[in-house]
């Protein structure tokens, strides 16, 4: 809600990001750093375009970034082959 409040679009609905967050959550991967990416680029598609608002429909057609974009919904979070030890 921190990052709606600073959005200084003329014709953005209040709470419309709040109402989005399982989606947001899970576009994202759960990663603030894409989260506020998204919401950057929307935020800026939206002055170029003239909306000057944010749509869960705006938001869907934002590329992310590639952590958030190929990250894998149906398994649940793996542990990090580097970070293993081998037990011999």
């Amino acid at each position: 809600m921190g990052v709606e409040a600073a959005l200084d679009l003329r014709a953005h609905r209040a709470g419309t990001l709040a109402r989005h967050t399982a989606y947001l959550h899970q576009r994202t991967a759960g990663r603030n750093g894409s989260l506020t990416r998204l919401i950057r680029q929307a935020a800026i598609t939206s002055i170029l375009d003239g909306t000057e608002r944010i749509t869960k429909t705006s938001l869907e057609a934002i590329r992310l970034d590639y952590l958030a974009e190929t990250h894998d919904t149906t398994r649940g979070r793996q542990p990090n082959p580097s970070h293993q030890t081998e037990h011999t």
